[in-house]
């Protein structure tokens, strides 16, 4: 596979089709969607279409670029599966290139080159198809030209075009010819059940390069007369620099330039420990400014964010009597459940190389967000935005981090600024101290039951900050309701007739962002532990209650059944082993999870397995799918175990993985992941694993020892045995 992050492709712009290289290659690229009747361009043109393009050359190589970014999710193999399948290439001749920034790879979902939400597949799964198929009817129309046929009679295999006898040629042969042919309107795409490429277990693209090295991150990136900077940015948003030894930094062996920006003070040098030491050197002391950053603690969070849950007043969902259901209910509880702030910790440090001259600018950047990237970079480093060039690299990790701009900026100014190429690395005390986190959230809860066990009333006030305020490119509704503060809560699929969930803003200060499964991270935690709840005081089975108020979403049953059959449920489990079962639909698709889990003397809990059950739809590559639910649940057990970013006297008390700890490879339980057959279109599968772990363990728990966990992470001392 060709991994080439920095070369330069043509920027164009929307709509274009190119016809022919000087290379003999047949380049196609389709509209989505694909445009009705459309013209052949006669030659190769500067213009081309918002979506995938495909390449293929005279040694019948075909290369798919990649609009979207590779942080570990696998789109660079399943991009090319999509497009090779309804192209019936020669999989072992399929390669795949990073694309540039530009409108024409805009998610058709988000409507800008990005890529998050679980998106890539369910966003590009037919216009992708469309422009395999139309390619390979236009190889069919030239052979049958060649051939003096009706196409009709020819078909496709494996890169070559089959005529009557046997005859073939290969797709390399007709390139040159196929580029005179009309572009379908109307490409026919596959049944799925003909698919050879779709839906098999298929080793990823990308594997060898980073095995044998030869992959660019963003941390890569080395350029000749490259300065590296380092910052000592604000501890909190709003803090001003107070005092500083420039002097002292600047005396530090390699240090070139020290540079006040208004988000901190950087250090550029030959190298990073120069910039290190520069920085260290610096001995900043910042003024964190009156009122509640100063003093910002993790208790007036909890207050903050409790209180806006009881004044919550932006209602989401209002349906059926509140009031009446309450007075003719049999029993009725309700529960406060809360979790922490929470940072991404992504495994490479972020970073961005930029580099500003000659009324141009290129930046080599791990990024979630090429188009916005493309845009924000312009401005900041006074460009047109087609003299931008943003060179996409492998991501080592994203989980919604890297959509943000902060280091790119950052990068950006410092290059302009210095008059040099820069390379802005956050050391992860950096990012963990003064970055972007998923929102801390508290949630009260009003439930009953009537007389024959069933739910029949739900009441959730939510009190959380507001992703869609904080980010600069959203606005909150009118109606003062953060969907992304609710998801999960708002629009869950439980069958009950009365129900208020209602939302209260509280902004204690942090930066909130996406977090992998944004809202539902904590939403499902919260209601499939109510639930639980509920379930317990109807005295009934926790899988069979759920069923009952699931009869009109088949999906949902469905991996509910399929993860209790799979883990034994209704089974007498192990010695000293007990179950909980949880089940969340997000990004369109439908995961349940069974934990087995046992509680040591001091309270410590093993999660021993973790089965899962997923329903995405239609499948591209089942080994990522695979690999994506053992990445969640892993994801989701640190968070559950031990994930928090606490405050106090305004600071992050946390730095690095010593007081963040993830899960060790010795603390991973088995996982078994268990894919429901399905005809229907594609989910997402990157972030849909991660909901349903934290209550599946947490209702496991409570199996175990009766002590309900409302709060997250988990507190052992509550759980140690007497």
């Amino acid at each position: 596979m060709k991994m080439d992050t920095t070369s330069t492709l043509p920027q164009t712009s929307r709509r274009g089709f190119l016809k022919s290289s000087a290379g003999g290659a047949l380049m196609l690229s389709f509209a989505l969607p694909l445009a009705s009747k459309r013209a052949l361009a006669q030659s190769v043109s500067n213009t081309f279409a918002p979506s995938a393009w495909l390449r293929i050359t005279p040694d019948n190589r075909v290369t798919v670029l990649c609009g979207s970014s590779e942080m570990g999710q696998g789109v660079l193999t399943a991009i090319p599966m999509m497009v090779a399948e309804e192209l019936d290439a020669d999989w072992a001749l399929v390669g795949v290139e990073q694309a540039p920034a530009d409108t024409a790879f805009n998610n058709p979902l988000f409507g800008m080159q990005g890529t998050g939400g679980s998106t890539t597949v369910r966003a590009h799964w037919t216009p992708l198809r469309q422009a395999g198929a139309a390619a390979r009817e236009m190889l069919v129309a030239a052979a049958a030209q060649a051939w003096k046929v009706d196409a009709a009679a020819l078909r496709t295999e494996r890169g070559h075009v089959i005529g009557p006898g046997g005859k073939k040629l290969s797709y390399g042969a007709l390139v040159e010819s196929a580029a005179q042919q009309a572009v379908p309107a109307s490409p026919k795409l596959k049944d799925s059940k003909d698919f050879k490429i779709l839906g098999k277990p298929t080793r990823r693209l990308d594997s060898a390069a980073k095995v044998n090295g030869s992959a660019q991150f963003g941390i890569d990136t080395h350029l000749d007369g490259l300065l590296v900077a380092v910052m000592a940015r604000a501890p909190v948003a709003g803090a001003k620099v107070k005092s500083s030894d420039e002097a002292a930094a600047r005396a530090v062996k390699g240090v070139q330039h020290v540079i006040a920006l208004d988000n901190g003070v950087a250090v550029l040098a030959k190298g990073f420990w120069a910039a290190k030491k520069g920085r260290a050197a610096l001995n900043v002391q910042w003024d964190l400014g009156a009122g509640l950053g100063a003093d910002l603690s993790t208790d007036k969070v909890s207050a903050m964010l409790s209180d806006a849950a009881g004044k919550a007043s932006a209602v989401a969902v209002d349906s059926g009597n509140l009031k009446d259901a309450a007075a003719n209910s049999a029993q009725q509880l309700s529960a406060s459940y809360e979790v922490p702030y929470l940072a991404h910790a992504c495994m490479e440090p972020l970073n961005c190389t930029a580099w500003v001259r000659d009324g141009a600018a290129t930046v080599w950047v791990g990024t979630q967000g090429q188009g916005p990237t493309q845009q924000i970079v312009a401005k900041i480093a006074g460009v047109p935005t087609d003299k931008v060039q943003v060179n996409t690299t492998l991501l080592g990790g994203g989980f919604g981090r890297r959509f943000a701009h902060d280091f790119t900026i950052s990068a950006t100014l410092l290059s302009k600024l210095s008059g040099h190429p820069v390379k802005l690395i956050y050391e992860r005390e950096d990012d963990m101290a003064a970055g972007f986190y998923r929102p801390a959230s508290v949630v009260k809860f009003e439930g009953a039951l009537d007389d024959k066990g069933r739910v029949s009333l739900l009441r959730a006030d939510i009190g959380s900050p507001s992703i869609m305020a904080g980010s600069g490119f959203m606005k909150l509704p009118e109606s003062g309701v953060d969907a992304m503060a609710v998801e999960g809560l708002a629009d869950h699929h439980y069958d009950i007739a009365n129900q208020r969930i209602a939302y209260g803003q509280a902004e204690p200060g942090p930066q909130v962002w996406f977090w992998r499964s944004v809202g539902h991270s904590q939403n499902a935690f919260f209601l499939e532990s109510f639930v639980d709840e509920l379930a317990h005081a109807a005295k009934a089975d926790p899988l069979q209650f759920r069923l009952q108020m699931l009869s009109k979403q088949p999906r949902l049953r469905g991996v509910l059944e399929l993860a209790a059959a799979k883990a034994g449920w209704g089974k007498p489990a192990p010695k000293g082993i007990f179950r909980g079962i949880a089940v969340a639909e997000s990004f369109g698709s439908y995961v349940a999870e069974v934990a087995e889990i046992s509680i040591a003397k001091d309270g410590t809990p093993k999660v021993h397995r973790v089965v899962a059950a997923v329903d995405c739809g239609m499948t591209v590559n089942p080994l990522t799918i695979v690999h994506q639910i053992e990445s969640a649940i892993c994801y989701g057990l640190s968070a559950a175990l031990y994930g928090k970013i606490t405050h106090k006297d305004g600071r992050v008390e946390q730095s690095n993985f010593h007081d963040y700890p993830v899960v060790r490879m010795s603390e991973m339980p088995k996982v078994e992941v268990h894919i429901v057959p399905s005809k229907e279109a594609p989910g997402g599968i990157g972030e849909p694993g991660t909901p349903p772990l934290a209550p599946a363990l947490t209702n496991a728990i409570f199996a175990a020892t009766g002590v309900r966990v409302r709060k997250l992470p988990i507190d052992t001392t509550a759980l140690k045995r007497v």
